[in-house]
C-alpha cells in the first residue's frame, strides 16, 4: 500500500447556513496525480481552501505527512495558517492568476523562497555577508527554475507583460520554489488552447517525476482530466458523488447526470 501524503477526514464546511462541503473524505497516496471535478459551485475550490488554511473546517480534520526522526507521522494541520501550511510542504496555484504583476518574473520566483532564508532584519538592513550569500542562493535557484520552465529569457521582464500561457508556467514555477511535497493546481488548463493543453499535460507529468511530487488538481477540461489523472473524485452540491479511475467515473450515471442534467421523463 502506498504511503499517504494527505488525509482529509470527514470534513464539512458551512458558510453561514449554507453547507458548501459535506463529509468530504480522502486519503491521497504519495506520487499520484489525482483529480477533483464537478459542476460550478460543487465545492471544489472550497476543498483547496480548506487544505491550504484559507478556511478552517466546521467539522473534520486534515492531516499532512511530516518527517519525524527517521520516519513519518501524520500531522494535524486543520487550524494552521496558510503561510505555515506552505512551510510544511503544500503549495498551490489559483484558478485566477495571482502573480505579482509589477514585479519581474525573477522576483516573482525569489519572493516565494524568502520564508526559508536564515538572515534577520539586521542582516537585511546592513546587507552583510550572510544576507548577500542567502540572496544569491535564492537568485540562483530562481534562475534554475526559470530555465526549467523556459522563462529565463524573461527574467527581468515585468510579469504583467507575459502572455497567458507563460503566466501559467510562472505561477507553477513560483509554487515549486517553496519546495513542496504536495502541489495543488486549481484549473491549470483554464483559457488554454488544445496545443497548450497537451503541452501542460506533458509538463505536469514531468514535474511529478522531476520534483518527486504528489499532485492534486481541479479541472473542468474533461479531456485533460481523463488523460492525466490516475484517480478522480467527483463533487456535486458539496457532496462526493463518485470516485474511481477515469473510466469508472466517466461511465458513472450520477456523474453523467450531474454534468448533463436529469433525463427528461417521457410524457
Amino acid at each position: 500500500m502506498q504511503n499517504i501524503v494527505l488525509k482529509v477526514d470527514h470534513v464539512t464546511h458551512y458558510f453561514g447556513g449554507l453547507r458548501a462541503v459535506s463529509d468530504f473524505d480522502m486519503a491521497l497516496p504519495e506520487g499520484v496525480i489525482w483529480g477533483l471535478i464537478g459542476p460550478n459551485g460543487a465545492g471544489k475550490t472550497t476543498i483547496f481552501n480548506l487544505i491550504t488554511g484559507v478556511y478552517v473546517p466546521t467539522k473534520g480534520k486534515i492531516y499532512l505527512r511530516q518527517k519525524k526522526h527517521r520516519g513519518y507521522v501524520m500531522k494535524d494541520i486543520t487550524k494552521y495558517k496558510p503561510h505555515t501550511i506552505v512551510s510544511k510542504g503544500i503549495a498551490r496555484t489559483f484558478q485566477n492568476l495571482r502573480v505579482f504583476n509589477n514585479l519581474t518574473v525573477l522576483d516573482n520566483i525569489r519572493i516565494a523562497g524568502h520564508f526559508r532564508v536564515k538572515y534577520g532584519l539586521y542582516d537585511a538592513v546592513v546587507k552583510n555577508k550572510k544576507f548577500r550569500e542567502e540572496e544569491e542562493k535564492l537568485r540562483e535557484e530562481a534562475m534554475s527554475l526559470l530555465k526549467t520552465f523556459n522563462l529565463h529569457s524573461r527574467a527581468y521582464t515585468l510579469a504583467k507583460a507575459l502572455p497567458y500561457g507563460e503566466l501559467r508556467r510562472l505561477e507553477i514555477a513560483r509554487a515549486l520554489a517553496t519546495h513542496p511535497t504536495l502541489l495543488l493546481l486549481d484549473e491549470p488548463a483554464a483559457g488554454m488552447n488544445p496545443k497548450e493543453t497537451e503541452e501542460l499535460m506533458d509538463m505536469i507529468r514531468w514535474i511529478r517525476k522531476e520534483f518527486n511530487l504528489t499532485i492534486f488538481l481541479i479541472e473542468h477540461h474533461m479531456k485533460f482530466v481523463m488523460g492525466i489523472c490516475e484517480r478522480i473524485k467527483v463533487m456535486d452540491f458539496g457532496e462526493t458523488i463518485a470516485e474511481g479511475t477515469p473510466e469508472e467515473v466517466s461511465n458513472n450515471p450520477r456523474v453523467i447526470e450531474a454534468y448533463l442534467g436529469r433525463k427528461k421523463q417521457n410524457a
